[in-house]
């Protein structure tokens, strides 16, 4: 079961800070249409990379799917390319396929768009996705 003070620490507490993209909106999303021509971003801030505690098992299940042991939390949606998200809305991704250190964290269906520097913290599964909106 997960406790309240394990989500607390994830969406409140201390975590690696890692740096985000500090230039312009307009140039992080132009680069991701040409690194992920056609598919739906999502640009946020004060987000937070979560590293997911599995067991090896767990972890070479996600692996034989092509899934990292990753998702990403954002406190801030800013803007979503087909409106799923309005602005000011917090966003939690499904498992991560990549990673990219240009600010961008793909999912099976979308690249969130990392604009400014944000936190990297480790969490259980149940942790991570017990946020869920409605």
């Amino acid at each position: 079961m997960v406790t309240l003070n394990e989500i607390s620490q994830l969406l409140y507490g201390a975590g690696e800070e890692i740096p985000g993209w500090l230039g312009s909106q307009e140039d992080l999303i132009a680069l991701a249409a040409k690194s992920f021509p056609g598919k739906a971003f999502c640009v946020v801030k004060q987000w937070i990379l979560i590293d997911l505690t599995v067991t090896p098992e767990e972890k070479e299940k996600l692996t034989n799917l092509g899934l990292l042991p990753m998702t990403l939390f954002a406190h801030e949606v800013v803007f979503d390319s087909r409106n799923r998200f309005q602005p000011s809305m917090w966003v939690r991704s499904n498992f991560g396929v990549s990673f990219s250190e240009a600010c961008m964290f793909e999912t099976n269906s979308t690249v969130y768009l990392l604009l400014g520097s944000g936190l990297r913290k480790e969490a259980s599964v149940g942790a991570a996705f017990s946020m869920k909106a409605g």
